[in-house]
């Protein structure tokens, strides 16, 4: 967390050469001397003011990469933040923003944040950005997209959960890049059969030990329950849409994900918290575990930043990636995509590579009607995967004796990360190379026959259906 600058210290001088400006102090317009920063100035948070515009000639902030606006009453994205050539990464949640005018976009632009808005629609320029690789719109209005977006072959995540579409358009399950999408709470009429509700726990029965850590959607807690032994964790939803949706949308997939070992998923619900706060009781992970790496920042957009000299034996990087590819393909057997699937929602044990899989936020329910639909969602999640595992080959502690171990890896996250939708293996396909041993990769001719082959949600799929239209 950056600590806030004053304003004070901005008219002061004391910020001179400064490459991040962060300014929450009740502003109403954007103080002059922030252009005094114009030959250093990158990253500029007016997050929690009351700003309503910005100053029309902002782009004299020549090397101005990041802009944060967050909580602020916009009422519109400001045109003046298309001028800015250098800006990529545009940050204006829980505003009142209703218009984006395509002039506001910039042309370097990497990264939108509308998250919790009331944006109806989006102009066709946001296809037009070639740079464009993650796209935060949750939380608004919109009934479309704009169909230019089709050839933005860069976007890698899309976050549309809580707005009103009613329908997907075709492009956008054949973008090449995409990998993490969430679209829960939109009507789109998939059908859903309604999930059997967790056991409640009530409030009065949990002793509160002390807070786990924060997410987007909330905060976890340690907790003991009177009568069990063993502690629990307890989340507890902040109540706001998130960067990823509503809590309803993540209690609802967790209904649907049920239970695995590589799983973290609830056992309970809460109910009577003194403040209507909602909550779920979850298995507490061991110490032993830690987070593989942390979330993207701001130069990595997408990816994941993993802790400086981490080397991974290829024996547990193999159990590792074993482990998540399960979990992945209980998901999808479910009809979940889990939306999120990065190394930094991974716990695992560093000794052994016995890992869990945490936090459905951006999970999607996928319909159990439309087979083709749910399996091309599904291999958007197959490249999130390839990335994952790219990424953690890269932390491998290098012995000559792995080379050719390493090149199977490496060839099985390619063809996860094939730019062609429809030709990359299912889940169940790299689950089931993963558990031989990590040996020989699948030959283009296997992977093909295994994808002419019903996967297991299609085959759940046709069974949900049939005996639906087998009852009077």
């Amino acid at each position: 967390m950056n600590s806030m600058h004053t304003i004070e210290e901005l008219r002061s001088g004391a910020l001179a050469g400064t490459r991040r400006l962060d300014l929450s102090c009740g502003l109403r317009t954007l103080p002059p001397e922030v252009f005094d920063l114009a030959d250093t100035l990158e990253v500029l948070n007016l997050s929690g003011n009351l700003l309503s515009s910005l100053p029309h000639d902002l782009a004299r902030l020549k090397k101005l990469k990041v802009i944060f606006c967050s909580d602020n009453p916009f009422a519109q994205l400001p045109d003046v933040l298309g001028e800015c050539e250098a800006l990529q990464v545009v940050g204006f949640k829980a505003c009142r923003i209703k218009d984006v005018p395509g002039a506001a976009l910039p042309p370097a632009l990497r990264w939108l944040i509308l998250t919790d808005n009331a944006v109806a629609t989006l102009p066709s320029e946001l296809g037009q950005r070639p740079a464009l690789q993650k796209l935060m719109l949750a939380g608004n209005r919109l009934r479309e997209l704009p169909p230019d977006l089709a050839g933005s072959h860069r976007l890698e995540l899309m976050r549309l959960a809580a707005n009103q579409l009613t329908r997907l358009p075709g492009w956008l399950t054949e973008l090449p890049s995409l990998s993490w999408l969430a679209l829960a709470g939109n009507p789109l009429g998939w059908d859903r059969p309604p999930p059997a509700a967790f056991p409640s726990v009530p409030w009065r029965q949990l002793q509160m030990v002390g807070l786990l850590g924060e997410g987007a959607s909330g905060h976890i807690y340690k907790t003991h329950r009177e009568g069990v032994a063993e502690p629990l964790a307890l989340k507890l939803f902040k109540g706001a849409v998130t960067s990823d949706g509503l809590p309803e949308h993540e209690l609802a997939a967790c209904l649907a994900a049920g239970q695995h070992p590589a799983l973290c998923t609830p056992s309970a619900e809460l109910t009577g918290h003194p403040h209507s706060a909602r909550g779920l009781l979850l298995p507490l992970i061991p110490a032993s575990h830690t987070n593989l790496a942390g979330p993207p920042s701001l130069d990595s957009c997408t990816r994941d930043v993993y802790p400086m000299g981490l080397r991974i034996p290829l024996p547990t990087l193999m159990r590792l990636a074993r482990s998540v590819a399960d979990a992945v393909c209980h998901l999808h057997r479910q009809g979940v995509m889990h939306g999120d699937l990065y190394a930094h929602n991974i716990l695992w044990n560093p000794a052994s590579g016995d890992a869990v899989l945490s936090d459905f936020g951006a999970a999607t329910l996928l319909p159990l009607d439309q087979h083709a639909l749910g399996r091309a969602l599904q291999a958007l999640e197959v490249r999130a995967f390839g990335c994952l595992l790219e990424e953690m080959a890269a932390q491998v502690e290098p012995h000559a004796s792995d080379a050719s171990a390493l090149a199977a890896l490496a060839k099985l996250a390619q063809s996860c990360l094939h730019p062609d939708p429809a030709q990359r293996p299912d889940m169940a396909a790299v689950c089931g190379q993963l558990q031989a041993g990590g040996g020989a990769v699948l030959s283009d001719s296997r992977i093909f026959r295994m994808k002419k082959t019903r996967n297991p949600i299609a085959m759940a799929m046709d069974s949900t259906v049939t005996s639906k239209a087998a009852k009077p």
